[in-house]
């Protein structure tokens, strides 16, 4: 790495730092890069998506594409998750339906449960790992300790919705 690189990192590392926590402890330029990117990683880049369970996607998607013009990206199954998800862009978001295809789907358990509607709402994050790592250390209920497959070649972690006053909290990384 050039000099000149590592004194730039440097300075802005350290800036960050003193914003962050007020003053300079003779850290080391590692301690420091450290330190200001857990900062960075603590925060959530943007809403991803909404995703909104319903009973089937082929009844349903009319009104998203036909009434409310959204854009229909494509459709695809994540088995994994046991459900077939439909991704219609709106922004830099999406709204993703849900539809179970199986019965023993946390979807369809959701559908039967609540009816649908509103299911999740998924915040995009840079590292999920350590992200999930960080909320595990400050006691937040989390459904998954580690990522897992998701639909969109993402990886994905639930937050319990007990953590969030009922509401459903997925992280998703994106695999570029």
């Amino acid at each position: 790495m050039k000099k000149e690189v590592v004194i730039n990192r440097w300075i802005e590392a350290t800036k960050e730092l003193l914003e962050i926590n007020g003053e300079f402890s003779g850290e080391t330029l590692e301690g420091i890069m450290e330190k200001v990117t857990k900062e960075k990683m603590a925060e959530p880049k943007k809403i991803d998506h909404i995703g909104i369970a319903v009973k089937s996607i082929d009844e349903t998607l009319p009104f998203y594409v036909e009434s409310l013009k959204l854009e229909l990206k494509g459709i695809e199954e994540v088995a994994t998750q046991k459900v077939r998800v439909a991704f219609l862009s709106i922004g830099e978001a999406k709204i993703e339906l849900l539809e179970p295809i199986s019965d023993d789907s946390p979807i369809a358990q959701f559908i039967e449960k609540k009816g649908e509607g509103i299911h999740h709402v998924a915040l995009a994050v840079d590292n999920i790992k350590e992200r999930l790592n960080e909320l595990k250390e400050n006691g937040v209920r989390l459904i998954h300790e580690s990522p897992v497959p998701g639909a969109a070649n993402a990886l994905v972690a639930f937050l319990h919705p007990k953590a969030a006053q009922g509401v459903l909290y997925e992280f998703c990384e994106k695999k570029e």
